[in-house]
């Protein structure tokens, strides 16, 4: 399929599973389920895309390893995501955020969530997933060098995101680190090194993307989730929760908040 062909049906997939997602969540009455479907969201739109390209393309014509190579790092990427907020999420009810929405929204709730919550998340898939559409729509056949690059920094993303995370469950689990600041390991040298990962992951998928047709769009992908995480739902939401932690004060002044860096002199 082309480029077109291929959005419109990344559309329609996104669109049916939001919807199917927003019944579950008014029967479960819990609109935590959003978060724990966000990673897979990715997954199911990558797969239905490989599929509907593999069955229509020229007979004859297998699908590349570059597109399988991506729909696995999606998968891969998807499933770690949606298990880890699955597992902190498991026991704890709605989270606070969507409790208060219910709270302040009232008799509309279930509208404004279907639009700004449900369907939004949709558009922000779409967006997201750009440089994955153009490369199922893309050239098949074997590897080139830009997809090995792009694979380097998918894995350097993903170990560095990965670390992060482990090493603040580690942090977690001692009863006497709740309520202080980590800042050790890589959070010595990023306040947010899961977030920096994240965004790498996706610079990785981009770079494998740039040898395809208009390739150069697929830049929207890694950008929005950047913008995202550096000003809108990532790195502000949690720093606001910070705000009372002792010491928090004197490690925003000295470390990065995004990438990567040495502390600044005390």
């Amino acid at each position: 399929m082309n480029i077109p062909q291929t959005v419109l049906v990344a559309a329609i997939t996104a669109f049916a599973y939001f919807n199917i997602l927003f019944f579950v969540a008014l029967i479960l009455k819990d609109n935590s389920i959003l978060d724990i479907a966000w990673g897979p969201s990715f997954i199911v739109t990558s797969w239905v895309m490989l599929a509907v390209n593999a069955a229509a393309g020229p007979e004859g014509t297998a699908i590349g390893a570059r597109q399988y190579l991506v729909a696995g790092l999606v998968t891969v990427w998807g499933l770690r995501l949606g298990m880890r907020i699955f597992r902190r999420n498991r026991g704890r009810g709605e989270d606070p955020r969507y409790v208060k929405f219910r709270e302040e929204w009232g008799k509309y709730f279930a509208l404004r969530s279907y639009f700004q919550l449900f369907l939004f998340q949709g558009v922000i898939l779409m967006l997201n997933i750009a440089p994955v559409l153009l490369i199922m729509a893309g050239i098949r056949g074997g590897l080139a060098w830009s997809d090995w690059l792009g694979l380097a920094v998918w894995v350097f993303g993903f170990v560095f995101e990965s670390l992060g995370d482990h090493q603040l469950d580690a942090f977690l689990k001692v009863p006497e680190n709740r309520g202080t600041i980590i800042d050790r390991g890589l959070w010595r040298y990023t306040r947010h090194p899961n977030y920096f990962g994240e965004s790498t992951m996706w610079w990785g998928i981009f770079v494998i993307a740039v040898n395809q047709a208009w390739g150069w769009v697929g830049v929207i992908g890694p950008a929005v989730i950047t913008g995202m995480l550096l000003f809108v739902s990532g790195i502000p939401m949690t720093e606001r929760l910070m705000e009372k932690t002792p010491g928090w004060e004197e490690y925003k002044r000295r470390t990065s908040a995004f990438i990567p860096w040495f502390k600044k002199a005390g």
